[in-house]
């Protein structure tokens, strides 16, 4: 009887700890985006038609943002991937957009040819110069950076993705 009480009791003092372990991990106040973080997500972008592509509203849900340009030969290929992937994942919550170092004019015709179902912001040659306060430190293209809901960086890519990057990335939300 004694040693099943001890045990039971043992029980009950794993759980209770498991539980505080938990709700600390989600409820502990979080770091401050850093200064370059912060400005990238106070940005504004044009879309290629003129709108309006404001960082913030992506904010509260996990994103993909990908640095992209028509003449970038793996930016080209994974584009169609990164549309399976958002019209597979859009409705769990995950957002992709893209952001084209390039000119306004290429990408208009660009995406006459292969619409995309995200977002694009024109982030222009200065697009090199943001993914590089992202991480990349080579300002190579094609670019890849996840960010969790509440806007930190989780995950970085210089490269073409994978389908794999992309399972693995979904798994997140």
């Amino acid at each position: 009887m004694q040693r099943r009480t001890l045990w039971t009791g043992g029980v009950a003092l794993a759980a209770c700890a498991a539980g505080a372990g938990v709700a600390w991990w989600r409820l502990h106040p979080r770091e401050a985006l850093s200064p370059a973080l912060a400005a990238f997500w106070a940005s504004r972008f044009d879309g290629p038609n003129g709108e309006p592509v404001v960082m913030q509203q992506f904010l509260g849900r996990p994103l993909l943002v990908n640095f992209w340009a028509t003449w970038c030969p793996p930016c080209v290929e994974e584009l169609p991937m990164l549309n399976a992937f958002q019209a597979a994942h859009g409705s769990r919550g995950w957002q992709v957009l893209g952001l084209a170092v390039d000119q306004t004019t290429a990408v208009r015709q660009f995406l006459q040819k292969l619409p995309l179902v995200f977002p694009v912001g024109m982030a222009g040659f200065a697009g090199t110069e943001i993914s590089r306060t992202l991480g990349n430190q080579g300002g190579g293209l094609p670019y890849s950076v996840v960010f969790d809901r509440a806007g930190a960086v989780l995950h970085q890519k210089i490269g073409k993705l994978s389908e794999d990057d992309l399972a693995q990335w979904a798994q997140l939300a």
